[in-house]
């Protein structure tokens, strides 16, 4: 999401290098691209005013310590203004009153506001233990109540039926009486949306929070919505006790800007991001973790967070004995491996979170370790037999015809397949005989991490 924003500020910092001390002089250019950068990014210009003004304050005249670099000084000082910015820490949900807690989502249509209550039920459900119902207030789009009624099976909530026909306040009391009667815990309420903010419908929503009596009121808000979100979020903060805010879509072409203007604006805490279409794709927003992001230096926490989250340990562990015990890595198992990958988003979404050196462009990266590419892999995996895939050598030129035929694909991709996986043994036979300190050594730059010496 922030990948433009976040090659402008690097960029930036670079133009400070061999300075002593930062003067107004020297960051003059530097301070022009980062407004630039933060301009293209979509951030409200106001916010763009006051956030130059305050990096100014505390850059000009600032000593370089021997630790650090006038770059690093000057990316320390952003960091430290963009975690300002965009919150001091997390911000979990306050569920803690008499059940069922009731959850508001409000927003523009088209915003993903439907999907995300899905996704937010799914994350109550499997992280907090909670019983969610759902229902959709959204009287003018049937479909969307279909669509949530779908999504409530798909993720294991409760759902209150609703009609078209039915006023939205009606459809909220009779919610709530039946979220009672049901032991639910929490009530997720999705509300109407429309293509642009209007009186009737911040009147119609303002009944229905009434009516709803939430703890929490979340803005849904499209990353992508450019200063049109911005516009929208002023008016719901206007219009209803705001408690929050969920950015969606922050998967897409998103330039972030949104992210750094509606926190700004509202004065209201980020609390997820949805980032992709599963109803798993909703993350805690961590504004130290986004704001190191954000600066190129990767967010390693949230990649563990994942890893412990989706990767099945079972398979893992599997497959941990099997090599111990010297039996070779086949292609049954480079497919189980990219299907892990490809449920914690691909390789793209784990790119995203590392910190990779200045030289490395990251779109590029994305590009070539896209989702498509795996799945052709996984394609050409099940066009095998199980005995190719346990014994990748006996694949001739008239087995690959085969396969590729089978798959779709070319006998190219098939031959950059084994390629592949005969590296990817070849390493994992490394591993299995304790070669990892050997590995580590032969890496560029050499030595070892703490803990591996």
């Amino acid at each position: 999401m922030f990948d433009t924003l976040s090659e402008r500020l690097t960029t930036a910092a670079r133009s400070l290098t061999g300075k002593g001390r930062l003067t107004d002089a020297n960051i003059k250019d530097t301070i022009r691209q980062l407004r630039l950068a933060l301009l293209e990014a979509d951030v409200a210009l106001p916010v763009v005013k006051a956030f130059i003004e305050r990096i100014r304050e505390q850059a000009v005249g600032q000593e370089v310590s021997k630790s650090l670099t006038p770059g690093q000084a000057f990316v320390k000082i952003v960091n430290d203004e963009l975690v300002r910015i965009l919150g001091e820490g997390h911000a979990p949900l306050d569920l803690k009153e008499q059940p069922p807690v009731v959850i508001l989502l409000a927003g523009l249509q088209g915003a993903g506001k439907t999907t995300t209550a899905a996704k937010l039920a799914r994350r109550l459900i499997e992280k907090d233990r909670k019983r969610v119902m759902l229902v959709s207030a959204d009287v003018y789009r049937p479909a969307a109540i279909l669509q949530l009624e779908t999504l409530a099976a798909e993720v294991g909530a409760l759902y209150c039926e609703s009609d078209a026909g039915e006023a939205p306040v009606r459809i909220v009391e009779r919610a709530l009486d039946e979220a009672r009667r049901s032991h639910a815990d929490v009530l997720i309420v999705d509300t109407a949306g429309r293509l642009h903010v209007d009186q009737a419908m911040m009147d119609e929503v303002a009944q229905v929070h009434a009516a709803a009596g939430p703890r929490e009121t979340l803005f849904v808000v499209d990353s992508m919505a450019g200063q049109d979100a911005v516009n929208a979020a002023r008016s719901f903060d206007e219009g209803l006790p705001l408690t929050g805010v969920i950015l969606t879509k922050a998967d897409g072409d998103a330039k972030g800007g949104v992210a750094l203007s509606v926190r700004e604006v509202t004065g209201k805490p980020i609390r997820f991001l949805g980032a992709g279409e599963k109803t798993d794709a909703l993350e805690a927003f961590h504004p130290d973790r986004m704001a190191s992001r954000i600066l190129g230096m990767g967010d390693v926490l949230s990649l563990v967070e994942d890893i412990e989250d989706r990767v099945d340990r079972e398979k893992t562990e599997k497959l941990a004995k099997k090599l111990k015990k010297g039996r070779g890595f086949d292609l049954a198992d480079l497919k189980a491996q990219l299907e892990q990958m490809l449920n914690m988003g691909g390789m793209a979404a784990m790119l995203e979170k590392l910190p990779l050196p200045g030289n490395v462009n990251p779109a590029a990266l994305k590009d070539e370790a896209g989702g498509k590419r795996m799945r052709r892999q996984i394609a050409i995996i099940d066009s095998m037999t199980p005995s190719e895939r346990r014994f990748p050598k006996s694949i001739n030129g008239s087995r690959k015809k085969r396969i590729a035929a089978g798959s779709g694909l070319e006998v190219q991709d098939v031959n950059r397949l084994l390629k592949q996986h005969a590296q990817m043994e070849k390493m994992m036979k490394k591993l299995s005989r304790g070669g990892m300190k050997k590995m580590l050594r032969g890496m560029p730059g050499g030595g070892l991490p703490p803990g591996f010496r």
